[in-house]
């Protein structure tokens, strides 16, 4: 009889466990259900083969742990709560703000000056700005002389190298430095934060205008 019912109680638990949405419902009712069990199991046992007291703990310990599962996932539910709320509000302080993200382009407007960037893996002596134009075609060179290693925030003034004003649109450029050995460079691009929204896996993202895709914060490498 102790062993039917404590292979009973085992695999009620043990299916318990399995089941990943479980609620603190289900817990009571599944503790009510031991107890129920486990005094039926003592009020049955044959004397002369009483129920093992190591079989009675571990039941007891299972038991245990199921309660301590479902309390760890409302915590971390919690906690993820508490999170995705503090992304929203860091994200919703940059509305308004021009940032930094991955990439190569500069959009020009009526010749006013533009912004853009380059991380830096290292220092670097000497560092060249090279701008072309949809067409491939070389219209800016600047050099920026030596950096140090990090984000750096540059910016062009709109004109060619021969003075005049670069047309309106979108340009590309890259970076390039004269060090004996080469320093890994990462192009940033200028975006403006219009919004907050969420991306495909509801995370917080910041809506950059039409520039880019949503990007989340870690993707933002200077806040200017």
């Amino acid at each position: 009889m102790a062993s039917t019912i404590s292979s009973s109680v085992l695999s009620t638990m043990n299916s318990s466990t399995t089941t990943a949405e479980s609620t603190a419902s289900a817990s009571d009712e599944l503790q009510d259900q031991f107890l129920t069990l486990l005094t039926t199991e003592l009020q049955n046992q044959d004397p002369t083969d009483p129920m093992d007291n190591s079989e009675m703990v571990t039941q007891l310990a299972q038991i245990s742990t199921i309660s301590s599962i479902e309390d760890v996932t409302t915590t971390l539910e919690g906690i993820s709560s508490q999170i995705s709320a503090s992304e929203t509000l860091q994200a919703s302080a940059l509305v308004g703000n021009g940032v930094l993200v991955d990439g190569n382009t500069i959009q020009v407007a009526s010749g006013a000056a533009t912004t853009f960037g380059v991380t830096l893996a290292s220092d670097a002596d000497s560092v060249t700005v090279t701008i072309k134009d949809s067409s491939g075609t070389v219209v800016r060179t600047l050099d920026e002389g030596d950096m140090s290693a990090g984000t750096q925030a540059l910016s062009w003034d709109g004109l060619q190298d021969d003075g005049t004003t670069a047309a309106d649109g979108a340009y590309t450029f890259s970076v390039a430095t004269a060090d004996d050995a080469a320093v890994t460079t990462t192009a940033l691009k200028y975006a403006l934060v219009t919004g907050v929204t969420t991306d495909s896996s509801n995370e917080v993202a910041l809506d950059l205008g039409g520039v880019n895709e949503n990007v989340g914060l870690s993707d933002i490498s200077l806040v200017l």
